[in-house]
């Protein structure tokens, strides 16, 4: 296991409190083997790392994107702070090889899971911010998760990510419908709706199947993280 002084020199921050970024490695299988109790895991740190960070990227896109409407900055911030995103930004620091698991979660793969290279950047945000303030947090951010906001916006793959949220609760696949198609041949506006089990999830227009697709799973992901949908 690499050390945390290690990870501390690759992102340039030093802890006052050690026992917050170890806090923030910790994932709960660990925990669980190590008999730490529930508490000593990270996730208290990723929920909070996450409000960090969705403060901070509110503010840097709404001073730097001047010219989008609400709606516009919602669907770039929501890009910005899903999982799969999360995760591509942990390469930089290569934060798989610092997170402490059980012996189990490592042989399967853990280190390269999106959800758990997810939730410890979100914990990590979260002691930083506990142990540095706003401004270090903020600095985090802005070098690791706040850079090629174009290639990022294009990274994100909505549907495959609502596949893998649904997936990771039930078994089975969502599906989904086309429910209107208007407007000439070539210039046509298809509207989808997005289903699990017949539930509706979310719903999306665009001018071709696959972009009212991707419009719909994206309503659908932003429906359950803020719990207007539970499935």
């Amino acid at each position: 296991m690499a050390s945390v002084e290690e990870l501390q020199s690759v992102i340039g921050y030093k802890f006052k409190d050690k026992s917050l970024i170890v806090k923030a490695l910790t994932h709960s299988s660990y925990a669980n083997e190590m008999h730490m109790g529930k508490l000593n895991d990270n996730e208290r740190l990723e929920f909070l790392g996450d409000a960090v960070l969705e403060i901070v990227t509110s503010r840097f896109l709404y001073l730097n994107y001047p010219e989008y409407s609400e709606g516009d900055l919602t669907k770039l911030r929501a890009s910005l702070v899903c999982e799969p995103t999360l995760a591509y930004c942990t390469k930089d620091i290569n934060l798989g090889k610092y997170i402490f698991l059980a012996h189990g979660e490592d042989k399967c793969g853990g280190r390269e899971r999106k959800s758990i290279l997810s939730d410890a950047m979100e914990a990590l945000i979260g002691a930083i911010y506990l142990d540095g303030g706003m401004d270090c947090a903020s600095d985090f951010i802005m070098k690791y998760i706040l850079t090629d906001i174009d290639e990022k916006k294009l990274f994100h793959d909505c549907k495959t990510n609502l596949q893998e949220v649904v997936q990771a609760k039930h078994d089975g696949n969502v599906e989904y419908k086309l429910v209107s198609e208007e407007g000439p041949a070539h210039n046509k506006t298809f509207e989808s709706i997005v289903t699990y089990h017949d539930k509706v999830l979310g719903s999306g227009s665009g001018h071709t199947k696959k972009a009212a697709e991707q419009e719909a799973a994206y309503q659908a992901l932003l429906n359950i993280k803020e719990g207007n949908i539970c499935i």
